[in-house]
């Protein structure tokens, strides 16, 4: 029998290149491929054998990368995806009479099919904001009724960080809210699918307005970062969370080559990758933002505090341009957009996109 083959060979390979990688969008940082460091950490954890469904050495090391940025108390569990991550999160801490406080504009209640009210049993209790954001103020709107047996119980208050709208919570203001919501006996969860982008914002450690400031549990995204896919469910209060093993395995995000997940975010999380890519996002954003501001007929709606942008043009206009630039339609009714940058958004990108908006807005006039 031939050996097997070692990690360091040239094996060739009957997949075909069927895109275009000169071809750039603006639509998601999804459409962005992998980081050719998480590429190069995904290779030195292939060959040989290794014990599957989390018992690896990476998936065990990941504890301990993990809690040099949020605490000695904190522990990881990688799932796939964002939702999975966040369905395993919130019912980890919630009964199956509880309910989640959150914005009308969460991901979890637009972007993710009824998966947690459908698999999680859970109850969304929404409140609608301006800014994408919550408050003490705007929680008491929903958390109200503790001990009424006709009302799903209000036990978990939900934040994105940053938010659907491109807004970043300070840290005293997530603080505020975790202060409130556990004195309401409530428990933190924090959806954190660009919450390295938070942080290159806020310029601050990721355990700033997570763990000191009072979060119990959080999704950690990775693959808007850079990651081929994989985020991690991070509990940071475990007194307050029960049988997320479990609840992994049964909402089908156990991974039996969990390696190749780990690996990943030890590839993320050792250095600074995490933040390179963030920030560059970050920056690239601010550029579009600046390229586009003085454009006639774009009107930008939101400081960009993050690798988002949120304008409106004319519909006609966006409808063209997104023939040579992918992007979404936000909001159908009023033509307003959104742009989002990655880690791999180039300058020249940022200054190809605006250029094509501003000649496609001329046309018009």
């Amino acid at each position: 029998m031939a050996d097997a083959p070692t990690v360091t060979e040239q094996l060739a390979t009957d997949a075909v290149r069927r895109h275009d990688p000169r071809v750039r969008g603006f639509a998601s940082d999804n459409y962005a491929g992998v980081h050719p460091e998480v590429l190069t950490a995904l290779a030195l954890a292939n060959g040989g054998h290794q014990v599957s469904y989390g018992e690896d050495d990476y998936t065990r090391h990941l504890q301990e990368v993990f809690r040099r940025h949020f605490g000695p108390r904190a522990e990881v569990f990688p799932v796939f995806n964002g939702t999975g991550a966040n369905v395993v999160a919130l019912q980890a801490v919630t009964e199956r009479w509880g309910a989640v406080v959150c914005t009308e504009s969460a991901h979890i209640n637009v972007d993710e099919c009824g998966a947690p009210e459908r698999v999680g049993g859970l109850k969304l209790l929404t409140v609608t904001t301006e800014d994408g954001k919550l408050t003490p103020e705007l929680i008491d709107r929903r958390a109200y009724g503790f001990t009424d047996e006709h009302r799903a119980q209000p036990q978990v208050v939900s934040i994105t960080q940053t938010t659907e709208l491109g807004t970043c919570y300070t840290a005293e203001e997530i603080k505020a809210i975790c202060d409130h919501a556990h004195q309401l006996g409530m428990t933190v969860h924090l959806d954190g699918a660009r919450i390295a982008n938070a942080a290159a914002t806020l310029g601050v450690p990721l355990a700033r307005f997570t763990t000191e400031a009072g979060v119990d549990i959080l999704s950690f995204g990775g693959t808007k970062n850079g990651l081929l896919l994989g985020e991690c469910v991070v509990v940071l209060s475990p007194e307050r969370v029960r049988g997320i093993p479990y609840l992994r395995k049964m909402s089908m995000q156990l991974a039996s080559k969990m390696r190749f997940v780990s690996v990943q975010f030890e590839a993320l999380l050792a250095g600074d990758l995490w933040l390179r890519g963030a920030t560059h996002a970050n920056a690239m954003a601010r550029r579009l933002e600046q390229a586009v501001r003085d454009i006639d007929g774009v009107t930008v709606l939101r400081p960009v505090e993050s690798n988002a942008v949120f304008a409106v043009l004319p519909r006609e206009v966006g409808e063209r341009l997104r023939k040579r630039y992918r992007f979404y339609f936000w909001n159908e009714a009023t033509g307003e957009v959104r742009w989002m940058c990655s880690f791999d958004t180039t300058e020249a990108d940022v200054d190809g996109f605006a250029a094509a908006i501003a000649e496609e807005l001329a046309s018009v006039a």
